[in-house]
């Protein structure tokens, strides 16, 4: 075993300097970036670190080392023999980066909601309540489709509420952990985007201000006005519903992973409980106290998670704040738990999370990698003389190259701060329809992080529903490029229509 275990390091390290040796090798006839700059172009070779990430994920399966590797290789480029100060101040300027907090914060403490509820039997209160009104696996599946459009105010809520309810539930109906991934993915970031009281929109209509669109007051009507033609999210919204009604069957590795259950199989995928919020665990069926739990410690904590996010302005770091000391007066105050159990399960929700959270770092890592080689400028300057002579073609050009670079970097917000700087002037400059134009950024962000393997949405469902991310990424992905296709349909008419 030992011996494995060093030829596995042994590998490990020798792809490490083979990788570095050539990019360097590379990197050595490409310009140097200049003194004080933030970034450089480097033309076409901005692509290799993007596709070497890809293929080595599909390769090896190994996303952490294929994130830190594809990241090494950007740093190389931008800066040669420095790259290890480089990778070094990169991953501080990540970890101290605002958003990095926030993500930290909210999904640490969703783990830490999560993991009391269960504790005091809310989740199989909550699976009873399913189960007594739905004795189908189709039925089930749709109140799964219907607490995502309801859990609308923020996708990582939606994800970790919705996922870690209804797992146990699915279970009971021999539901792969892909197939309820997926559901739960794809009812989550498509349902915020197109509605106007979610973080989503709060983020977009910020940026519509920032780049100087339109005023303040006037941001989430403009906003209002991109979502009949968020045609991407309509779609996904509309493939789902029809995936759980059987009208599109089983389709790659979504096939595989039902028959597996089929025959007897587990429910979820090997190497899932690396990533399972849960730890790995199912709920066995009683509370801390030997009771069954009640409705009321599921759905107050909820309650109280959206009422208190919305009241603070959609602020949903103040929302979890506030819903765990309402928690610990539940609880506690009711005799639950003791309040030594309510910080244990704090602290073990907390390090359920670890996984996924250092994936999303990691992702956050090579985007601001990419970022030193003008990744996402390079992709959307190639393709910006069509857009000039066809106007009509834009919002199709700008949904399929961005939804490719979503798929790369991982990170839709991301992608929205560096494109819809370009994306507006541009199409006021050409005369495109800049409402349409806008939608097909919103579009193609959700796109790309659904099919995209280390991306937040996709790390936070497979957390919440206990999936291998990898094997979650792979079999939605048909799904995805369902609906894609139609989005692209639709990109093409509107434009022709519109412009």
């Amino acid at each position: 075993m030992f011996a494995d275990q060093g030829k596995g390091v042994l590998g490990f390290f020798v792809r490490v300097a083979l990788i570095v040796g050539s990019t360097l090798l590379i990197a050595s006839f490409l310009p140097l970036m200049e003194a004080g700059a933030e970034s450089v172009s480097i033309g076409f070779f901005a692509l290799v670190p993007a596709i070497f990430l890809v293929v080595y994920i599909f390769v090896t399966k190994r996303i952490l080392e294929a994130l830190v590797l594809a990241s090494l290789m950007c740093f190389v480029f931008a800066d040669r023999w420095n790259f290890l100060s480089s990778f070094n101040a990169g991953l501080t300027t990540v970890m101290m980066d605002e958003d990095t907090g926030w993500l930290i914060i909210v999904c640490g403490l969703m783990g830490s909601i999560i993991k009391l509820i269960e504790r005091t039997g809310g989740s199989l209160a909550f699976g009873r309540f399913v189960a007594s009104r739905t004795k189908t696996r189709t039925g089930t599946l749709l109140w799964t489709y219907l607490l995502g459009i309801i859990i609308f105010i923020d996708d990582y809520l939606n994800s970790l509420t919705v996922g870690s309810c209804m797992a146990p539930v699915t279970d009971k109906h021999k539901v792969s952990r892909e197939e309820l991934t997926y559901i739960v993915d794809s009812t989550a970031a498509p349902v915020c985007v197109l509605l106007p009281i979610s973080t989503w929109a709060v983020f977009a209509s910020r940026l519509l201000v920032d780049n100087g669109l339109v005023p303040e007051d006037q941001a989430i009507a403009y906003f209002v006005k991109t979502i009949p033609y968020n045609f991407y999210a309509w779609t996904a919204l509309l493939v789902v519903l029809l995936v759980i009604l059987r009208v599109i069957p089983p389709i790659g590795r979504m096939r595989v992973a039902d028959d597996r259950v089929k025959n007897g199989g587990p429910v979820a995928p090997p190497g899932s409980e690396k990533i399972d919020i849960r730890g790995g665990s199912v709920p066995s069926g009683t509370a801390a106290d030997g009771a069954q739990g009640r409705m009321i410690d599921f759905l107050l904590p909820i309650a109280c998670l959206v009422i208190s996010t919305v009241a603070s302005g959609v602020d949903m770091q103040m929302g979890v704040i506030v819903t765990l000391g309402f928690m610990f007066l539940l609880y506690v105050g009711r005799g639950r738990i003791s309040a030594d159990e309510f910080a244990d399960c704090c602290v073990e929700g907390l390090k359920n999370m670890l996984l996924p959270l250092m994936l999303m770092v990691l992702a956050f890592l090579f985007s601001d990698a990419s970022s030193r080689i003008q990744f996402t400028e390079t992709i959307i300057n190639g393709v910006l003389p069509t857009m000039e002579r066809i106007p009509q073609l834009m919002p199709l050009i700008i949904f399929i190259i961005l939804g490719a670079t979503e798929f790369i970097t991982g990170t839709n917000w991301g992608l929205y701060i560096i494109a819809l700087p370009i994306v507006i002037p541009l199409s006021q400059a050409v005369g495109g329809n800049t409402v349409l134009a806008i939608s097909a950024v919103l579009s193609a962000g959700v796109f790309g992080s659904h099919i995209c393997f280390y991306s937040d949405a996709t790390i936070i469902s497979s957390a919440a529903c206990g999936c291998d991310n990898f094997q979650h990424g792979l079999s939605q992905m048909p799904y995805g490029l369902i609906g894609a296709g139609v989005a692209m349909v639709l990109f093409t008419v509107a434009g022709f229509l519109l412009t």
